[in-house]
Parts: C-alpha cells; sequence; structure tokens
C-alpha cells in the first residue's frame, strides 16, 4: 500500500534545512514585561543614577591606580549603550503584548457592549408592549367611573318613576 505524502495544498513545501524556534515566545514575552516593568521603575532610575554617580565620582577623584575606567568614561559608555541596546527591544516588546492584550479587551467589550445594547432595545420592546396592552386593560380609575355613571343612571331612572 502507498503511503501519501501528508503535506497540506495550502502551504508551500519546506526545502533545505528548518529550523525550530528556539524559545518559548509566551515566556519571552513574560520575562520581558517583568524587565520592561523594572527599568520603567523609580527604584531602576534611583539605583542608576546612583551608580552612575558612584562611577563619575571614583573615575574622577578616586586614586588612581584603583579607578575602574582609565579612559574618561569610556567604559560607563559602553556599559549604558549595551544595557540600553537590550532594555530598548524588551520594553518593544512588552508594549506590543500589552497592546495585543488591548485590542482583544476592547473587542471582548465592543462585544458586551452590543449585547447590553440587544438586551436594552428588547426590554423597551416588551415595555412598550406591556403599555399597549395595559392601554386595553380596564383600570381601577376606568371601572370606578363606569360604577359611577351607572349609578347616576339608575337614579336618573329612579328618580323618572316616583
Amino acid at each position: 500500500m502507498k503511503k501519501f505524502n501528508s503535506s497540506r495544498l495550502d502551504q508551500p513545501r519546506s526545502r533545505g534545512l528548518q529550523f525550530r524556534n528556539p524559545y518559548d515566545s509566551e515566556r519571552f514575552g513574560l520575562v520581558s514585561e517583568r524587565v520592561a516593568r523594572q527599568i520603567g521603575s523609580w527604584r531602576f532610575i534611583a539605583l542608576m543614577t546612583i551608580f552612575v554617580a558612584g562611577w563619575v565620582l571614583w573615575n574622577t577623584l578616586g586614586p588612581l591606580q584603583y579607578r575602574v575606567d582609565p579612559w574618561p568614561f569610556l567604559a560607563l559608555t559602553l556599559m549604558l549603550s549595551l544595557q540600553a541596546s537590550y532594555a530598548a527591544p524588551l520594553i518593544l516588546l512588552a508594549q506590543n503584548r500589552q497592546t495585543d492584550r488591548d485590542r482583544v479587551q476592547g473587542a471582548q467589550d465592543r462585544n458586551q457592549a452590543n449585547r447590553l445594547l440587544a438586551d436594552t432595545e428588547f426590554l423597551a420592546r416588551e415595555l412598550a408592549d406591556l403599555r399597549i396592552a395595559l392601554n386595553d386593560v380596564a383600570t381601577r380609575d376606568y371601572i370606578k367611573s363606569e360604577l359611577r355613571d351607572l349609578i347616576e343612571e339608575l337614579q336618573i331612572n329612579q328618580d323618572k318613576k316616583d
């Protein structure tokens, strides 16, 4: 029996080497959100300010033989650039994930608003039907006025007989 190729007709055949995605995008996204949350905090800004101020003070006022950066702030600039080169894509990834969540939440809110609008319109139609139906029902005031009219008519007829 011949075994048929199970490739799908709506997808092109893959040629050459096939690489599997080496990381879990959901886990990477969660990590990027945590990093972005930390980088965007006042704590990080304060710690980074203390670090940069300490680096500058040590490399300008510290003993020459113990200075970390022999060239004026070249290593500091390199470290800050490296940190920024990793932080920017992580922050953008976190923003994209938040945009996707906002898009899904917006769609859910629109669906819920449409359901509420449909329910409100249904209840308004039902209320209008009840009002129309109540106009056909005899109310207490209507029955009282009819009874008064009948009593007056009976009294008039009684007075005519007497």
